[in-house]
């Protein structure tokens, strides 16, 4: 378990308001591994960023080989610097494995970086969460979920809900006993009960993830559609249903009597 002086909140406290508010996370709390981030206290956020890019949409170990192949196109070994990053010729960087959009993606965190948009580790920590996704989602190809990662495993920042992330949705259903994945409007509402601790709560419901095995999360089905009530229209004044009524009504009233014959005479 990391010190508290580790972390920018008290743990102990989390973990506490958490098992009183809700007794699924008491029982976890038991029964999973305590809350480890594992924060790299050396990476700057252009540093933390880029590996994040590298990891995105592929297997952590296929990664971890093309992110320890980029860090061999630096000058010492380490992760490229904003400028290197600048001057690596996309041929370079195509052969250690990275794909177009994530050449294009790191290149713009470079300039990102350079250009101050990028926080120093320094600015980060005076910033807010919604102003650094606001800031760090101006970066192509990083969204909120990649933001959200930044915030909890690099910052330890204690109260962000990754609600459209797969692990922290099935382990929800698997800990509260559904057969759905919730919808992301539906996790947001439940996790109002975990505040401001909602990060301890998402690492909750990773292990209750990885606890369960795929045997049982792939079973759980998707998020449940909202069903839209729709009640029939009625006519109204400009409707084609409510023209042919009108002009129905309008063809009989219009219509001239017939006359009674007059009787003929002889």
């Amino acid at each position: 378990m990391p010190t508290i002086s580790q972390l920018p909140f008290d743990l102990a406290a989390a973990v506490a308001h958490l098992s009183n508010c809700d007794p699924c996370i008491a029982r976890l709390v038991q029964e999973v591994i305590p809350f480890d981030p594992n924060i790299d206290h050396t990476q700057s956020p252009y540093e933390s960023l880029l590996e994040s890019v590298a990891y995105q949409s592929i297997s952590g170990k296929a990664a971890a080989t093309i992110y320890a192949r980029i860090k061999a196109l630096s000058a010492n070994g380490g992760p490229p610097t904003p400028q290197e990053m600048l001057r690596l010729k996309t041929k370079a960087l195509r052969k250690a494995g990275l794909s177009g959009a994530k050449i294009l993606a790191m290149k713009d965190l470079a300039q990102k970086t350079i250009d101050g948009i990028v926080p120093t580790h320094e600015e980060a920590l005076k910033l807010s969460d919604d102003e650094l996704v606001e800031r760090l989602i101006s970066v192509r190809g990083i969204g909120a979920w990649t933001v959200e990662m930044f915030l909890i495993f690099r910052l330890g920042r204690p109260d962000v809900l990754p609600i459209h992330d797969l692990g922290v949705q099935k382990g929800w259903s698997v800990a509260y006993g559904k057969k759905h994945m919730p919808r992301p409007a539906e996790l947001l509402a439940f996790g109002e009960r975990w505040r401001p601790y909602r990060t301890v709560a998402s690492w909750y419901m990773w292990r209750a993830f990885e606890k369960a095995g795929y045997a049982t999360t792939n079973k759980i089905r998707p998020p449940k559609l909202k069903r839209k009530r729709t009640k029939p229209k009625a006519a109204t004044r400009n409707s084609p249903n409510a023209k042919r009524v009108r002009h129905k009504r309008t063809r009989k009233k219009s219509a001239p009597k017939k006359r009674p014959e007059k009787p003929r005479t002889s």
